[in-house]
């Protein structure tokens, strides 16, 4: 019954923008021909749906499909793909997911457990991390092509360094930096990187809202934003002081009027 009643609603949504292309043509109006994606951001599969905060940041090229619940100022970037179809994945509120990271979920593994993925607040997760079956606790940091499979379990403000392989069902204690393949401790996390961890998560959040207001804008905005800013560059070369310099230079050397 699920897959007929989905199969209902995709023709019915594909016929209703038919309908509305058809529509803008006659009114002799362009809104279809945009260049924008038609790409889904939200996704259901079957009964399994997204559920995304208002306040949170979906990037337009991101995938957010099935059983994904996204806390309020979280932020996923462009490229991500959260697929919770056979487990559920649970964001927190502040964190950011950075572009082309992927978060998948385990329905069971080797030991037979079930693994959700959760991830607290105000985690930093870096660009094309992978992330499968594990958690996450608050204020932690994930590095850049950083691999946390089925299992593992990475504490408060402890640090997965770029590069690394956290193995399955591995611990990462609270306060600890582990790096290297498979993953290892390396040290102790220092009070700088512990006030990082707060400071990169706010900082995401303001990014994302100006992404945000970005993306809402329709075509006939962001064609004459562009204008706008060539000629702002323009007037800003004009009024440069070497530019300026160099023409009063040329006006000193030009020939005297009799």
């Amino acid at each position: 019954m699920g897959r007929a009643l989905y199969s209902v609603g995709f023709w019915i949504r594909e016929t209703g923008q038919a309908l509305d292309r058809l529509g803008c043509r006659l009114q002799g109006k362009n809104h279809f021909r945009e260049q924008l994606s038609r790409h889904r951001t939200l996704m259901n599969v079957f009964d399994k749906a997204p559920l995304v905060d208002k306040d949170a940041f979906v990037a337009p090229s991101a995938s957010i499909i099935g059983n994904v619940h996204l806390g309020p100022g979280s932020s996923i970037w462009y490229g991500c793909v959260l697929r919770g179809d056979a487990n559920t994945i649970t964001v927190g509120a502040g964190t950011n997911i950075q572009d082309n990271s992927l978060v998948h979920v385990a329905k069971s593994n080797l030991n037979g457990k079930v693994l959700p993925t959760l991830i607290g607040d105000n985690v930093t997760i870096r660009n094309s991390a992978v992330l499968l079956g594990c958690t996450l606790e608050d204020e932690s940091y994930i590095g850049a092509s950083a691999t946390v499979l089925d299992g593992a379990h990475v504490e408060k403000h402890a640090i997965v360094e770029s590069g690394a392989l956290v193995r399955h069902n591995t611990r990462i204690p609270s306060g600890e930096v582990w790096g290297g393949n498979p993953a290892r401790f390396l040290r102790k996390v220092t009070e700088e990187e512990r006030a990082f961890f707060s400071t990169s998560a706010v900082d995401y959040s303001n990014l994302a809202q100006v992404h945000a207001a970005e993306n809402t804008k329709n075509l006939e905005e962001t064609d004459f934003n562009k204008l706008l800013y060539k000629k702002k560059a323009r007037d800003a070369e004009y009024d440069s002081p070497l530019l300026n310099d160099d023409l009063t230079l040329s006006e000193n050397h030009l020939p005297k009027a009799p």
